[in-house]
């Protein structure tokens, strides 16, 4: 059919021309809204300017055809083929492109915003400074295209691939990115916050200056990437994997990245503030200095030696560990966990609720502390609900006291300063404790039960991974059920005297395993 022809029968209302050959036409300006093109082979057609709105283009083939400034706003070109096609600061908004094959093609300020590009192959395409809005681009092969400095905030990249692609200065905040081939690519200075990383393989990417704030990097592989001056403030990097990963000068503030693999990693410069540095796999890395200021101006600089930074980064999560001789039930289950919620509204130190671990016969609660310095007085808060807690108070006491004394400030092993605020810290949370008693309601549910009145062991574990028993009950771990519960009270006035379970050497010690 030629050109004339076809024209007219569009103006007379005729709409259906699936399998049309239109091979080298010139169509350019044309208004075709709503038309039906499906399996037409518009190869070579020059259709620049044109107005395809809400065209049906299923499976129509438009290899390097002319498409420059063309209206595909709602067009179906879903399975269609524009390999080597100019698309040119095309609109293809709300489109359907799944399936689409656009190898090759130039798409450079077209506009793609909310456009479905589901497994379409885009593979070598030129997408520089497109629109990608809120586009779904799943499981669509973007490997080696070029989308510098291109708009994806909001997109759908799952599963999608974009090995060796040019990202360099793309907007892809809030961007859907699981499980994405990302390998080798350029994101440098990319905003990607509020992105979802999870699982990425990001393996040798560049994200050189790259914003990654409050992105979710959970189990993405990032070794050997250059994270040179990138930002990761509230990023979560949890079992993530950067072996041989480049951190110079990046901005690791209040960064969560508990089970990361560190190894060989360079980390020199890196801003630190209020990031854990527990759980950590961090064999060879190179740290000579760190910026542990707030505010990451390097008003804080902590320097290292190679031994220093090994140590510094191979941490043991300071914890305490409470070990019931008791199995723990539903009732008591419910009381404990009002208990510890009434507490940490009174003792600010107590800011998680304990991970629970329940045998036959015991319970394990364990509390993870952010720091050394907290272990002690937190530990006051945590026995709150137990029988046992008048002498694990009494335990607490006579550390403070042992850390006062004179042979211990002559010591030197640890400085005075440091036995100061340690005395300090405890005095105060122990005061706090006694007040806290006083609050009847607090202690009611707990005092009824036998969970509670159970024999107890206190742990403490340093980031050192160095152990202190502040309380061993003399019942802990003797079978006392086939005794009368008048037997049992005997055997328990006959063991009210409890020796303490530590000496100075101990505590100082344990203290001296601290990391400040």
């Amino acid at each position: 059919m030629k050109v004339e022809e076809f024209l007219e029968k569009y103006a007379a209302g005729v709409r259906h021309f699936s399998g049309i050959d239109l091979s080298e036409s010139n169509l350019s300006g044309a208004k075709l809204d709503d038309i039906n093109l499906s399996q037409a082979n518009l190869n070579v057609v020059n259709l620049s300017g044109a107005s395809l709105i809400s065209a049906n283009l299923m499976f129509a083939k438009l290899n390097v055809a002319r498409l420059s400034g063309v209206h595909l706003t709602n067009a179906n070109l879903k399975g269609a083929s524009l390999n080597v096609t100019n698309l040119v600061r095309a609109d293809l908004s709300h489109a359907e492109l799944s399936k689409a094959s656009l190898v090759r093609s130039e798409l450079i300020r077209a506009n793609l915003s909310r456009a479905t590009l589901i497994a379409a192959n885009l593979k070598n395409a030129d997408l520089r400074e497109a629109t990608l809005r809120q586009a779904n681009l799943r499981q669509a092969n973007l490997s080696e295209v070029n989308l510098k400095g291109s708009l994806l905030t909001g997109a759908n990249l799952e599963q999608a691939n974009l090995s060796k692609t040019d990202l360099s200065r793309t907007d892809l905040s809030g961007a859907n990115l699981r499980d994405t081939e990302l390998k080798q690519s350029n994101l440098s200075r990319a905003n990607l916050s509020g992105a979802n990383l999870a699982g990425a393989n990001l393996r040798w990417a560049n994200l050189t200056g790259a914003n990654l704030r409050w992105a979710d990097l959970t189990g993405a592989k990032l070794s050997g990437a250059d994270l040179t001056g990138a930002n990761l403030s509230n990023a979560n990097l949890s079992n993530c994997t950067l072996v041989h990963a480049n951190l110079h000068q990046a901005r690791l503030i209040k960064t969560e990245w508990v089970g990361a693999d560190l190894s060989g990693a360079s980390l020199t410069g890196a801003k630190l503030y209020g990031t854990s540095r527990f759980g950590l796999k961090a064999d060879g890395i190179t740290c000579e200095w760190l910026d542990l200021s707030p505010m990451g101006d390097s008003s804080i600089i902590k320097y290292f030696t190679s031994q220093d930074s090994r140590e510094f980064f191979n941490e043991t999560p300071p914890n305490i560990r409470i070990i019931v001789d008791r199995p723990l039930d539903h009732e008591a289950n419910y009381a404990m966990a009002a208990a510890y919620f009434q507490i940490s509204q009174q003792y600010r130190l107590l800011k998680q609720p304990p991970s629970t671990e329940i045998g036959r016969r015991r319970t394990v609660l364990t509390f993870r502390i952010d720091s050394d310095e907290g272990l002690l007085p937190t530990a006051c808060g945590t026995l709150l609900p137990f029988e046992d807690a008048p002498n694990i108070r009494k335990n607490l006491r006579t550390a403070v006291e042992m850390l006062k004394s004179e042979d211990t400030c002559n010591d030197g092993s640890i400085p005075f300063f440091r036995i100061q605020k340690f005395s300090q810290l405890l005095d105060e949370a122990l005061n706090r404790i006694d007040e806290i008693r006083q609050i009847d309601k607090i202690l009611e549910l707990p005092s009824r039960m036998a969970f509670f009145q159970a024999p107890t062991q206190i742990i403490l574990t340093n980031s050192s991974a160095q152990e202190l028993i502040i309380h061993d009950h003399p019942n802990f771990g003797k079978k006392l059920s086939n005794r009368s519960e008048d037997e049992i009270n005997t055997y328990n006035e006959l063991q009210e005297i409890e020796s303490i379970p530590f000496s100075v050497s101990e505590v100082i010690g344990f203290i001296k395993g601290f990391h400040y």
